[in-house]
């Protein structure tokens, strides 16, 4: 079974398993968001980051892997009457555009780091000069402190992989540490995280 036929099952056995509210990081940061902007939503599953966007009035594209969720983001679109571009690709496939977007939202996407480079460069390249990079990925924890997440440690955050992955891009924030998650059945509880607001240089 492939990765993306994984997450198809996942998503048909729960529904919703991140909520449907956006991710709390991201939406600390709405007040940086310009109605208009281009924002691209990495690895967003079942839509919640990516709709949210677009009920800023961010012309959102929403990528990810699973048709499955996709189909259920399509849906929940609908159902706030949002409109948005939903693209079926593998993130680390994907043809990135250049300097296309204002906002590349990478919430919680957890990647084999040779994976997560590919990724990084191609977010780099579509973000447009001045644009924003925001990201939130769990980082190692003690047993009872990982609110969801992956188990494979090669897979999880840090500042240092922030760092390295996205060198030049302007930090304005790099946060890590404890804290408090209630985004649906599988983010519930204390985790440990880091949070990155990240900029191209104009």
């Amino acid at each position: 079974m492939s990765d993306a036929a994984a997450w198809d099952a996942r998503y048909r056995a729960l529904p919703g398993m991140f909520g449907t509210r956006p991710n709390e990081y991201l939406r600390s940061q709405a007040w940086r968001l310009a109605p208009g902007a281009r924002a691209l939503a990495l690895g967003d599953g079942e839509g919640r980051n990516g709709v949210w966007l677009a009920e800023q009035g961010l012309i959102v594209t929403s990528l990810d892997w699973s048709r499955v969720g996709l189909a259920h983001a399509r849906a929940l679109a609908e159902a706030r009457g949002v409109a948005l571009t939903f693209i079926e690709a593998d993130a680390t496939r994907w043809d990135y555009p250049d300097s296309a977007f204002e906002l590349v939202a990478w919430i919680f996407l957890h990647l084999p780091p040779a994976d997560r480079r590919l990724v990084a460069a191609g977010a780099c390249r579509a973000l447009a000069p001045g644009g924003l990079l925001v990201l939130e990925g769990f980082t190692p924890a003690p047993a009872g402190r990982r609110a969801g997440g992956p188990q494979d440690p090669a897979l999880l955050w840090s500042r240092t992989a922030v760092e390295e992955c996205f060198p030049a891009l302007e930090v304005l924030e790099l946060l890590e540490g404890t804290v408090l998650l209630d985004e649906g059945p599988k983010h519930q509880g204390r985790a440990e995280v880091v949070r990155a607001l990240l900029r191209r240089p104009a």
